[in-house]
């Protein structure tokens, strides 16, 4: 009996391991096969999917095609036209290298290949299920290759099973989809989700097809960077600081066309906007960086979105003064004119000028002082009641239990004395009133914000929210994946009061809004309403309907810097003690606070 255990894998369990890493989800399988035929030369490239890539991906592009030998040997693990020895990696033009992809996709998947180059007759057809080869026959095909990927992960129940719902795939389809369109302006591409055409993109420049992917609104946000050395060449947009987000969209890093993800880099960006934009606002960016290839190595990660520089520094500094400089060029950064002509009167030439005199104490002498004497006694005093210091930190969870009950206290008192309350409003911003001999200040954002997530929250409950109709519905343009998320919320914003259609290619009209809501921009309001939704999704996972309770009542609450008079005070404070949990927003931020009588009395020492 043998005693040697280690074998070689077969090709197929081989395969089936390097997918892990390859192909995470359908959109790494559409990441590959787009790259592909960018590197074929294609002028015109259509997606297709179905299911949102569970059960079809299609890439037709008529880029050269492939030989006979060509579409067979694809499929073979390391087998690539893009390298054929080590030191071709230092000079990489091309996405792909590896020839991991098209393995790994065949071994998860049941895979179609039809391939003609120009001066064949017919072209080659192969299927190729779980790496077991099925078949290679002629076919008739136009000039290019047309891949078809259907059932991903068929014979890998457990890896299928972790895929996300439709909306979370196709969102991340589409992400990979925008990260190749954008540096390859001049060809043409089409994507098609079951059935439908979500986005349409013929050849042209940048900022048309940037307009095209987000909408026409993002040019006016959009500033220039440009600038040529021997080292590194840049151009691309930035948006201006007034544009900035509440999360990390539209921000795109490309090395000679290559989407990176780059923290440093990053970083240099965000740098550039230090003290233009607010806390935890985010700006958008499409920076394209050029190098030669020997200073960048690719071959960090099966995915190729992480790269290194032999020169890191110097790319982070160019890259910070060139975005610095086109936002100065844009009058939002501080900057000064030297080319400004100096006023006649700042500098004239028949002032006299005196000279400054300087007036001091001469008897002065910092190292005497009055109550020098006292400083040995005073420092005494001080160690010796050094405790004393710390009393006020000193609070057990006896006193934080008494505490929370006490807030409790206030609410049920408030709730049950229907009494008309003393209001008055302090700064815009809080309502104050009194129970009990005590004083309690309500954050009046917060209040109105908690109100308004429990109405909407208990339209499950009860019936759905009236809508009133406009007068001139409004049009919105949207982005593919804003408008992916629009069409999953439908019923949603229907139930809260909206009345939305679908209008054309990534476009709605809303014709509705909840009747309560009076005085707001219904565009901006849901604009915010998609930002925060996404943020909150970010952050944890809530459920849908209670999500968009969040981002609707955030986005139509009561903002600071409002007058309300006395009856609208009155109205928050019998409106917030009524609710379930009146004192913490929807998100755990504290809507009000009590001031005991027994402190103030202690505070004026009586």
């Amino acid at each position: 009996m043998s005693n040697n255990i280690i074998a070689l894998l077969p090709d197929h369990v081989a395969n089936q391991i390097a997918a892990g890493e390859v192909v995470q989800r359908p959109a790494s399988v559409v990441k590959e096969l787009l790259e592909n035929s960018v590197d074929a030369g294609a002028t015109s490239i259509k997606l297709i999917i179905k299911d949102a890539g569970k059960s079809l991906i299609q890439v037709i592009d008529n880029g050269k095609g492939m030989s006979p030998f060509d579409a067979r040997m694809c499929f073979e693990r390391h087998a690539t036209s893009k390298i054929s020895k080590a030191d071709d990696l230092w000079a990489l033009t091309t996405k792909g290298f590896r020839g991991e992809a098209l393995a790994s996709i065949a071994a998860v998947a049941q895979v179609e290949l039809k391939s003609k180059q120009e001066h064949e007759v017919v072209g080659q057809h192969i299927i190729i299920e779980g790496s077991k080869f099925v078949s290679q026959t002629e076919c008739q095909a136009p000039t290019g290759t047309s891949f078809i990927v259907k059932n991903l992960f068929f014979n890998i129940t457990a890896r299928r099973n972790f895929l996300k719902n439709d909306q979370v795939e196709q969102k991340h389809i589409i992400d990979e989809f925008e990260r190749l369109v954008l540096p390859h302006c001049d060809v043409h591409f089409t994507l098609i989700s079951n059935g439908n055409e979500i986005l349409n993109l013929p050849p042209g420049s940048l900022i048309q097809r940037i307009k095209l992917l987000y909408g026409n609104y993002m040019q006016k946000d959009l500033v220039p960077v440009s600038e040529n050395t021997s080292f590194l060449k840049m151009g691309g947009y930035v948006s201006l600081p007034d544009a900035a987000v509440k999360t990390r969209k539209e921000q795109f890093i490309f090395i000679n066309n290559r989407f990176i993800k780059n923290p440093f880099l990053n970083h240099a960006v965000y740098e550039a906007y230090k003290e233009l934009i607010g806390y935890q606002s985010h700006p958008k960016f499409f920076l394209f960086l050029e190098l030669d290839p020997k200073h960048i190595d690719i071959n960090i990660h099966p995915t190729k979105t992480e790269i290194k520089f032999t020169d890191e520094k110097s790319v982070y500094m160019l890259l910070l003064s060139v975005v610095k400089r086109a936002l100065g060029k844009a009058n939002v950064a501080p900057s000064l004119d030297f080319e400004s002509s100096i006023t006649s009167d700042l500098v004239t030439s028949d002032k006299v000028y005196a000279q400054p005199k300087v007036s001091y104490n001469p008897d002065y002498n910092p190292f005497k002082s009055q109550g020098s004497n006292n400083g040995p006694d005073l420092q005494k005093a001080n160690k010796q009641n050094w405790e004393s210091l710390f009393s006020g930190f000193k609070q057990t969870v006896e006193n934080e239990t008494a505490a929370e009950k006490q807030e409790q206290h206030v609410i049920e008192t408030l709730k049950s004395e229907s009494v008309d309350y003393s209001v008055f409003q302090l700064n815009f911003k809080y309502i104050v009133t009194s129970f009990d001999r005590n004083v309690v200040i309500i954050d009046q954002q917060r209040a109105h914000e908690r109100v308004l997530y429990e109405h909407y929250l208990n339209t499950r409950s009860e019936n759905k929210i009236s809508s009133q109709q406009l007068l001139f519905p409004e049009q919105l343009e949207l982005s593919a994946n804003d408008f992916s998320l629009i069409r999953d919320l439908k019923d949603e914003f229907k139930m809260l009061g909206f009345d939305i259609e679908e209008f054309g290619k990534n476009s709605i009209v809303i014709n509705g809004a909840p009747a309560d809501l009076q005085d707001i921009s219904v565009i901006q309001t849901l604009e915010g309403i998609l930002e925060t939704f996404k943020l909150n999704t970010i952050d944890a996972k809530i459920e849908k309907h209670d999500n968009l309770c969040r981002a609707i009542a955030k986005n139509t609450c009561i903002k600071y810097g409002k007058a309300l008079d006395e009856q609208e005070l009155k109205l928050i404070v019998n409106h917030i003690v009524k609710c379930e949990n009146p004192l913490y927003t929807a998100n755990g931020k504290p809507v009000m606070m009590e001031v005991e009588l027994n402190d103030i009395e202690k505070f004026f020492k009586k």
